[in-house]
């Protein structure tokens, strides 16, 4: 599903004024439905990491297949549609300012032509379960960051990706409701998503146990 081979990666000198992120080595594979932790200190490599799973960067060295293609070997436009099947959750959330709650949320079962009914459904039923059925006109601007980043990963569930991945999902929500997201986010899992989450929340990894990975210094420490 999702196999790194020697991976290296780096920013570009004119993006970054430091090294802060790169990877080297790196080398894992997670399984067709398989779930993994990815741990380590701010600057280990970790959003890079994730970056290069969802296909927003592509390695200066070494191999990453995602669903299992090599995406070296993608054009512009299979890029675009292989991202269709993932679903992603930012650390900033990159909501859509003009749109609303409903809309935001909606927007990947429009791109993938869902018909208008089935979209209705299944944004009402993701809304509801993240809490926030009756706040679905609202536009972001008017949503806390809690708020927002339930949005956001309603948004990346709501098509029932093949695969998840989720840069600090719960940075922003108190206990219950990062409970409450995780069962969601296992119920996927168990459903066949593959899901790959980044977290600095020691408890959260405590309470749901899954191999996890660990990087530091941009070097994969461990890979459970």
């Amino acid at each position: 599903m999702v196999r790194f081979d020697d991976v290296w990666f780096d920013y570009p000198r004119q993006a970054a004024e430091d090294a802060r992120g790169v990877l080297q080595e790196v080398s894992f594979d997670i399984p067709d439905g398989g779930f993994r932790w990815l741990i380590g200190p701010s600057g280990a490599g970790k959003t890079s990491l994730l970056r290069l799973v969802y296909l927003a960067a592509a390695p200066r060295r070494g191999r990453v297949d995602v669903l299992g293609i090599d995406q070296a070997s993608l054009s512009r436009r299979e890029r675009a549609l292989l991202r269709r099947r993932l679903g992603v959750v930012y650390q900033d959330f990159r909501l859509l300012g003009h749109l609303t709650a409903y809309d935001n949320v909606a927007l990947p079962l429009r791109l993938a032509r869902r018909r208008p009914a089935q979209i209705e459904a299944d944004v009402a039923e993701i809304l509801h379960w993240v809490g926030l059925g009756a706040k679905q006109l609202t536009r972001p601007a008017a949503l806390s960051g809690g708020e927002q980043q339930r949005i956001a990963i309603a948004r990346a569930v709501v098509s029932r990706p093949k695969l998840l991945v989720a840069d600090e999902p719960t940075g922003n929500l108190d206990d219950e409701q990062a409970q409450r997201l995780m069962l969601l986010i296992a119920a996927l899992n168990r459903l066949g998503t593959t899901v790959l989450i980044a977290t600095h929340n020691g408890g959260l990894v405590a309470r749901h146990p899954a191999p996890v990975m660990e990087l530091a210094n941009g070097r994969l420490v461990q890979h459970g």
